[in-house]
């Protein structure tokens, strides 16, 4: 795949709209730990709120790497909203407009482009990365199925309608059939929730404090049998199809740390251009320089491997390249925690208080190497292409594949 033509136009509007409107308000948003609801218009405005959803269901048809584009330039203004614009256009919305039903994607299609930020619910107390550890269950019942179970950390618990939940699936006689997504709408700032459907705690985050991450319970949890989310392997293999969206969403994040990262870096340049000590600007200082070269060199390498697995779309699947999404995501993730903190250092004393955004852009950037797969866990993926060998993570999945070997 080959950028859009219109992808430098498309960067500068993303630009525009981010430093002339959410830059202002991002320090709010934090302040108050409340979700960016007045930045919504902007976005549907500006079509960057379901821009990857095909013309056919109202979307504006856009690749990853464009939606790329506009996320860089809008994390460097506000982390927040850029999450929301990852999660509008990446990872549970492309499983379900490349996997739903007709219904199942004009339902997806009407609430993104309403403005309304999905949430994917996989994480459980004692399944994190091992997703396939999750206990939560959908038994077959009839024409609909019956989930109970327990979620954490799902991000926009609280003000998300669209949830694409993850659970064990058991067919009527009781057999697991494997994991599968299931769709369930609610408006929880209506209070309106699916009985039995409970968000049960906020929990306090370090960063992206207007994000809410939430617990949810499911007990007795009806959902009709057409929201379920079937490949065409079905449930016993379709669980690796669904998650292989997911690579999108680590390209997303990854980017939202690059941009972070970026608008750290320019509020850097343009303080050392500025700040004299020994009578001359600090930008003449040599070891400073160093430290500038440094982080715009992480900068450029970071965007290229994004640029390169956004890119990857279409390639053989209709979502980046697995190996080089958790490459991308694991190098920009944790440069970008180095870029800020050196940013920070150059302002001295200045860049430790909260008056300047460089304390909030650290405690922000910090989770992308935790959520969205956790850079050990990427190691690992990373690991495995290079030994051209499956690398199992559970304590006899060695002896059980040597078994089957």
């Amino acid at each position: 795949m080959s950028p859009s033509p219109d992808a430098g136009a498309l960067r500068e509007r993303a630009r525009a709209l981010a430093q002339g409107t959410f830059a202002a308000r991002a320090a709010e948003w934090d302040r108050t730990e409340q979700y960016c609801w007045a930045n919504i218009p902007d976005l549907l405005e500006a079509g960057f709120m379901g821009m990857t959803i095909p013309r056919d269901y109202g979307g504006g048809g856009r690749s990853f790497h464009d939606a790329v584009l506009v996320v860089e330039e809008i994390a460097r203004a506000c982390t927040l909203t850029a999450r929301v614009v990852v999660e509008a256009n990446m990872g549970g919305i492309s499983a379900i407009m490349e996997y739903g039903t007709e219904a199942q994607k004009r339902l997806a299609a009407g609430l993104g482009l309403a403005g309304d930020k999905p949430a994917i619910a996989i994480t459980e107390p004692e399944a994190g990365s091992a997703a396939t550890a999750m206990t939560t269950r959908a038994e077959r019942r009839g024409d609909r199925y019956i989930l109970n179970g327990r979620k954490v950390w799902i991000t926009g618990g609280g003000v998300s309608r669209l949830h694409l939940l993850f659970a064990r699936v058991f067919d009527a006689a009781g057999r697991e059939e494997g994991i599968g997504g299931f769709i369930v709408v609610c408006d929880p700032r209506q209070g309106q929730l699916p009985k039995g459907f409970s968000v049960v705690r906020r929990e306090p985050p370090m960063g992206l404090r207007g994000m809410p991450e939430a617990e949810l319970e499911f007990t007795d949890v009806e959902v009709p049998a057409e929201m379920a989310l079937v490949p065409p392997e079905g449930f016993r293999r379709g669980f690796a199809r669904l998650m292989a969206a997911y690579n999108s969403q680590r390209v997303g994040a990854g980017t939202i740390a690059m941009g972070v990262a970026a608008g750290a870096l320019d509020l850097a340049v343009d303080y050392v251009k500025r700040r004299r000590q020994f009578g001359r600007p600090i930008a003449e200082f040599q070891g400073l320089q160093w430290m500038l070269a440094d982080m715009d060199t992480q900068l450029a390498a970071s965007r290229a491997l994004l640029h390169q697995a956004a890119l990857s779309q279409g390639r053989d699947s209709r979502f980046p390249d697995p190996v080089l999404a958790a490459r991308a995501k694991l190098f920009a993730s944790e440069a970008a925690i180095r870029v800020v903190n050196d940013a920070l250092q150059l302002f001295g004393a200045r860049g430790y208080s909260r008056d300047l955004p460089l304390e909030r852009m650290a405690r922000d950037v910090r989770m992308f190497t935790i959520g969205g797969g956790t850079a050990q866990v990427l190691r690992n993926a990373v690991a495995a292409a290079v030994l051209g060998m499956k690398l199992p993570q559970t304590r006899d999945g060695y002896l059980n594949r040597e078994a089957a070997e």
